[in-house]
């Protein structure tokens, strides 16, 4: 090259160059997502036992239900941006939600083989979770049903499923919004979690604001109970879809299907953004 030349995007070092969705089987990032899920159960649901389970110390100290809700929601999101930003997150992309990952698919940003891996994964991930909040919360877990999700506040499981939907989609088009700039990107975790927390605060007493079919699942297997589970897969899928749908009417394009990409980390998705090969 000669002096002073600046160098075209051809000549850009293979391993930082963006790149389209990989086929095959990608065993490591599978099971780094299914980690994270376990890690967000078991600490998200640990925040829901310490805030709502029986002699609930926090509910001694904060006696206010609202307040406690605005408080799990809090603990729950930030165990997730903490999974998200570490060494997991940043291989898997920390979807951990099947909702999450069916909106990137819809966008291309993975191939049909990852959709089934991703989404089996998280929904291991999710069992084990809920698995170790059991054995370590015992009583006080099977007093909050061990985070079991329901319809309440006298809403129906159609009502329940469609603010599910609401809600999810608006999860959605916040992940959309902050991975369509390099800018913004780096600040997907925080925006999740302040998201996750409100609408955790705000429609916990309605649906139990699952948003996530796998969150939903581990509970649902953990206590036995499949009472209007239904609710918590057609729910956020539907939002993950609706989501989708509008997000081809905005002029702006996701370039990264990890909620905090790192250029030093291999990635399997389609990516405009730099990554490792």
């Amino acid at each position: 090259m000669s002096p002073g030349r600046a160098p075209v995007p051809s000549e850009a070092p293979p391993t930082q160059s963006p790149h389209p969705a990989e086929g095959g089987w990608h065993g490591v990032d599978w099971g780094c997502e299914l980690l994270g899920t376990a890690l967000l159960l078991l600490g998200g649901l640990s925040a829901v036992v310490l805030d709502f389970g029986a002699d609930s110390p926090v509910a001694r100290a904060v006696p206010s239900h609202s307040l406690r809700l605005l408080l799990t929601g809090t603990l729950f999101a930030s165990c997730g941006a903490l999974v998200t930003i570490s060494p997991l997150g940043r291989r898997s992309g920390a979807h951990l939600n099947p909702a999450v990952t069916l909106a990137f698919w819809c966008h291309r940003h993975l191939r049909l083989p990852d959709l089934l891996g991703y989404v089996l994964s998280q929904a291991t991930g999710a069992v084990a979770g809920t698995f170790a909040v059991h054995v370590l919360w015992g009583r006080r877990a099977t007093s909050v049903r061990d985070g079991l999700t329901l319809p309440g506040h006298g809403l129906g499981p159609l009502g329940a499923a469609g603010l599910e939907a609401a809600m999810t989609a608006l999860l959605v088009l916040t992940i959309f919004v902050f991975v369509s700039s390099r800018w913004t990107a780096h600040w997907t975790p925080l925006a999740v979690a302040a998201v996750i927390a409100v609408l955790v605060w705000q429609g916990a007493p309605y649906t139990g604001t699952s948003l996530n079919p796998a969150r939903s699942l581990g509970p649902a297997i953990v206590s036995g109970r499949f009472t209007d589970y239904w609710v918590y897969v057609a729910g956020p899928l539907s939002g993950a879809l609706l989501a989708a749908g509008i997000w081809v009417l905005v002029p702006l394009e996701t370039l990264t299907a990890k909620l905090f990409h790192d250029a030093r980390y291999r990635s399997v998705f389609a990516s405009a953004m730099p990554a490792k090969r």
